[in-house]
């Protein structure tokens, strides 16, 4: 059930700030289609994030880096189509904002504008902080995500939790107020110490949304695949399996194929049936 059932105003990034401002926890999840969209809206969450995370989950690639612009907007403008309340995040893929900050500014304006995004996100900190600006400048508002970066984990080591020492600590906060002074409106944390991510969230006056990052961010985001079981590669630490859709959905295909098997499928309530009358006449019709 909806927490927000009469509640149809589409979240900005002013109401999210004011949610974080009020003591009021975020919640974030990804989507990548329109079913997926109608259902996660419905049930009322803030924020949605169509995530390059969708190369995974959704494309069958070993990992995010193979995700096109083209794909991405394709998703977003299918969440979009199915979204009334929700703030929506298009992902910025890899490469697509990597090599200048008018590339960056011209590929987040394809989200923003063709993809009908209502903002836009991209992995990176202080290297990053340019095209932050650029993106807020051109007047597209910037989501900002540090801390493990999927799209570059090979560069950090791999999926591994980031800032465990005090130098890789201060470079992370460093980053965090980077991409604050750059105009980002909000800051995903991706896989560091909760303690950590306790004072980053103390020190910033935008709100954190944590994944892997403990409870006092002032919000949570969990990839909707891994939170409802429908993923079996691998299960992060981090998420709580809600649900096994995964096992549901094979149950129900399996319980098809067997009824079908079986002629039990269709029963008699699934089909469409003439007058008598007229399938006498229809057999006379066709000499049967």
């Amino acid at each position: 059930m909806s927490s927000h059932p009469e509640a149809t105003k589409k979240l900005l990034s002013a109401d999210l700030q004011k949610m974080k401002d009020d003591g009021e926890k975020i919640s974030m999840i990804t989507a990548y289609s329109y079913p997926q969209g109608l259902i996660v809206d419905q049930a009322g969450i803030d924020i949605i994030l169509v995530g390059d995370s969708l190369g995974m989950v959704e494309l069958g690639y070993d990992d995010t880096v193979p995700v096109t612009m083209d794909e991405m907007v394709m998703h977003t403008k299918s969440v979009m189509r199915a979204v009334k309340r929700a703030h929506v995040v298009g992902d910025l893929p890899f490469m697509s904002y990597n090599i200048s900050t008018e590339q960056a500014v011209a590929n987040a304006g394809i989200i923003y504008k063709d993809g009908g995004a209502d903002s836009v996100k991209a992995e990176g900190g202080q290297d990053y902080a340019k095209v932050a600006a650029a993106i807020t400048r051109a007047g597209i508002p910037f989501f900002a995500h540090i801390g493990l970066t999927p799209q570059t984990a090979a560069m950090l080591g791999g999926f591994k939790v980031q800032g465990k020492s005090i130098d890789a600590a201060k470079a992370v906060l460093d980053d965090a107020l980077a991409m604050q002074d750059a105009g980002a409106f909000a800051i995903i944390l991706e896989a560091i110490p909760q303690q950590l991510a306790a004072i980053i969230t103390e020190k910033l006056t935008i709100p954190t949304v944590g994944i892997g990052a403990g409870p006092s961010c002032a919000g949570q985001v969990l990839v909707l695949h891994d939170m409802v079981g429908l993923f079996k590669r691998f299960t992060p630490k981090f998420v709580k399996v809600y649900a096994d859709m995964y096992t549901a959905q094979l149950d129900a295909v399996s319980s098809f194929i067997n009824e079908v098997k079986e002629v039990k499928f269709p029963g008699e309530e699934h089909c469409f049936n003439m007058k008598q009358d007229q399938v006498e006449e229809l057999k006379k019709a066709l000499g049967v």
